[in-house]
């Protein structure tokens, strides 16, 4: 068993890694998907129904977007499908019509995920309102006290990937350029908890599909008054969110179509979707 999970990842690192020409063939009826953390939490928790609907053994790649995974290494999955290779990719932003024309991919919306403002659990500020979110992330408001918390400076942690696409971060500012110069930026969920964990001064932005460790300090604020729920992100009061979708290119097998389908539409999705506060998109 070792010896094959060890196979599995050595295929998926291929599979991913930049310019390779090998040719991969997994073993008979599996199933590849990878990609973006936030999306593979879904699939993974969904994937004794993935298997039962396909008929087939699924092995999924992506948690904390680990062994170079993302949104990127998704869609590079995706193209890689053939009809002895069934694969598919999953990502946590929205793709343009030029990339997904280039690329020649089918874009499948799962559902909308709430971006949590969060700080350390000794800050006892608890709400605050978009302006004022937005005005830290920029660097306008340096201070807690002008928020209604301890006079203390504000540490801005970020996690600013999939520069060049659409949504997720962007919707709490634009483009990097308009955040504060002085940052820590991390490059993983696991890491922006950790760094929150660490400055009880500190403020960052993370889904609502992380599992926190048990010992977290992270504490979420509402906006505007307004909690991270899904019935809030269906009606437009809480404006910070990111789209979970597969990826596949254009000749996706059926297999693979009824994985995504049973994700979209599934009894069980809509389980996971209350526990995560996620927007069906289907």
């Amino acid at each position: 068993m070792a010896i094959r999970t060890i196979l599995l990842i050595f295929i998926g690192i291929i599979l991913i890694s930049p310019g390779t020409s090998a040719e991969i063939e997994p073993a008979d009826g599996l199933i590849f998907g990878a990609g973006a953390h936030f999306a593979w939490v879904v699939f993974d928790e969904l994937k004794d129904d993935l298997e039962r609907v396909s008929g087939k053994k699924v092995e999924l790649h992506g948690q904390n977007s680990a062994l170079g995974m993302g949104c990127k290494a998704g869609i590079k999955v995706a193209m890689q499908n053939s009809t002895d290779k069934e694969t598919f990719g999953f990502v946590c932003c929205p793709l343009d019509n030029k990339e997904v024309e280039k690329k020649q991919l089918l874009v499948h919306p799962i559902a909308l995920e709430p971006i949590l403002i969060v700080v350390n659990e000794d800050n006892p500020v608890r709400n605050l309102s978009a302006e004022q979110a937005r005005s830290i992330f920029r660097g306008e408001i340096t201070n807690w006290k002008d928020v209604g918390g301890n006079d203390e400076s504000i540490v801005v942690v970020t996690r600013l990937h999939c520069k060049k696409r659409p949504g997720h971060w962007k919707t709490i500012l634009p483009n990097v350029a308009e955040y504060r110069e002085q940052r820590m930026n991390v490059s993983s969920a696991a890491e922006m908890e950790k760094r929150i964990n660490a400055f009880s001064n500190a403020i960052g932005h993370i889904g609502s599909t992380w599992n926190y460790a048990e010992d977290t300090k992270l504490t979420i604020v509402t906006i505007d008054g307004v909690a991270p729920t899904s019935e809030n992100l269906a009606s437009g009061k809480y404006p910070f969110f990111r789209t979970l979708s597969a990826v596949t290119n254009r000749t996706p097998s059926s297999d693979v179509m009824k994985i995504i389908e049973e994700v979209q539409k599934g009894e069980s999705m809509r389980m996971i979707a209350k526990k995560y506060e996620l927007l069906p998109l289907n």
